[in-house]
């Protein structure tokens, strides 16, 4: 009894959602023109879905954030974390500092970094006009080319100190003894984070790409607020996709097919990813 309440809570958050997509992604339902179910279609929602939705190039939005954002994101995030680590001055300041960014919502994140790619005012208009960097035509955020990257750049920015404070917290865990005695027998710093600090930490590093690969998944904000899936499909994303079709298209039938598509592909993704990688890292 005493575990009641929280089998409801997980009901009415996971299970019950689920089974509703299920249920009608089997079924034509458009809010417009009625509210409840109409009619069985089979598979026709999953047809629609890759026929009258740009479902293939979300996925392909879609990863190339994710992989593209996580290896930016660690990479940085590892050096800053060992330069933290080396006991640089004002170490409390700086960490106060770093954690500042994963602390704003990323809606609130997006509309600075709108400001910041805005061609009259913004910042990142400037710097590249400082640097005589030519600007695209359409603006950052309104060209092919450059509006997907700025996406990523908002993401970075944001998530980049998350891996930093976590990285460090797992390098000063790290054996001290262990680093002396290695540099008594000669290794220099490079050998001594390649052959006994990433080691070391690499369960802490597997859990936390995960964890960000999950977010970066279901990147909805920064989209939202930046580009809204423009220009054309070039930053459309599965959740932004996702979006129009539900709440913006009230086709509640394809987005339900939608809906089990991408849980199939992530849940695919992350077993891959945990049978071959986390089983690696032998994580206890």
């Amino acid at each position: 009894m005493m575990l009641a309440p929280s089998f409801i809570l997980l009901f009415a958050l996971t299970l019950y959602p689920l089974i509703f997509a299920v249920r009608n992604a089997f079924f034509y339902w458009n809010l417009q023109t009625s509210p409840t179910p109409q009619m069985f279609v089979g598979l026709d929602n999953f047809k629609n879905a890759f026929t009258f939705t740009p479902f293939m190039a979300s996925l392909r939005n879609t990863l190339l954030i994710a992989f593209i954002g996580i290896i930016i994101e660690i990479t940085i995030g590892m050096f800053i974390a060992l330069a933290l680590s080396a006991k640089m001055p004002y170490l409390t300041f700086v960490r106060a500092l770093l954690i500042m960014p994963t602390t704003i919502a990323p809606i609130i994140v997006g509309f600075m970094f709108r400001y910041m790619y805005w061609d009259v005012t913004g910042l990142i208009p400037w710097i590249a006009k400082t640097l005589h960097i030519p600007e695209p035509g359409a603006g950052y955020l309104g060209s092919t080319g450059t509006a997907l990257p700025a996406i990523l750049l908002a993401d970075i920015w944001q998530w980049t100190p998350f891996f930093a404070i976590v990285l460090y917290a797992a390098i000063v865990s790290v054996d001290s003894e262990m680093i002396e005695a290695a540099r008594v027998d000669g290794a220099g710093g490079i050998r001594v984070v390649w052959s006994i600090i990433l080691p070391t930490i690499k369960p802490v590093m597997v859990v936390i790409v995960l964890l960000q690969f999950m977010k970066l998944f279901n990147i909805f904000d920064l989209v939202y607020v930046l580009t809204r899936g423009g220009p054309g499909d070039s930053t459309m994303t599965l959740s932004y996709s996702l979006f129009q079709q539900g709440l913006v298209n009230f086709n509640i039938g394809v987005a339900a097919a939608m809906t089990i598509m991408i849980v199939a592909i992530l849940n695919i993704l992350v077993f891959i990813y945990t049978k071959f990688v986390m089983k690696g890292a032998k994580l206890s």
